[in-house]
This record gives structure tokens, sequence and C-alpha cells, in this order.
């Protein structure tokens, strides 16, 4: 017995549901960045998910890409929110303001 393929693509969109609530409704800059990974692991598991019903690898190469686009993105996302933290004392997205002149 298997898992049917809109069980897989359901949860896909509720993680994405998840994570897109995330990113609209928290301020918190290292909760924003961990909703998009989550966004990310949906996309992820939507293209597993349709490449395994489609017996083709196609799919799970795309996901192994979006992996390592995902750690670049958290190494990133992580020294920029640690430098931003140093130098205004907050990661509040609203209460950073480095790009005002």
């Amino acid at each position: 017995m298997s898992v049917p393929t809109n069980y897989y693509l359901l949860l896909s969109a509720l993680l994405f549901l998840i994570g897109a609530l995330g990113v609209l409704l928290r301020r918190n800059a290292l909760v924003i960045l961990m909703s998009i990974e989550v966004m990310l692991n949906a996309v992820n598991l939507s293209l597993v998910a349709l490449s395994t019903a489609r017996q083709a690898a196609d799919g799970q190469v795309l996901a192994l890409l979006v992996m390592a686009v995902a750690a670049a993105e958290v190494a990133v996302g992580l020294a920029l929110i640690v430098t931003i933290f140093r130098h205004q004392g907050t990661v509040d997205v609203d209460d950073i303001n480095l790009l005002k002149g």
C-alpha cells in the first residue's frame, strides 16, 4: 500500500500556507527566515511527490538543487541577521531601518 499523491500535495499546501502566514504575520527576522525554510520544504515535498507519481527523477534532482539554494540562503540570511543584531540591537523587522537615508 502506498500513500496517494493527493495526500502529499495537501500536506505540501498546508506547510506552504503555514510558512506564508509566518512570513506575513511575524516581525522577528529569525522567524521569517524559518518560515521561508518551511515554504521551501513544502515545495520540495510537492516536487518529490509529483516526481514519484510520474516515475521520473526530474523533480527529485530539482529538489536537491532547491536544498542547496536553501542552505546558501540560510548561511547568508543568518550572517545578515547577526550583523544587523550587532549594529541595531534588535532583529525586529519594523525597527531595522538601515536603508533609510
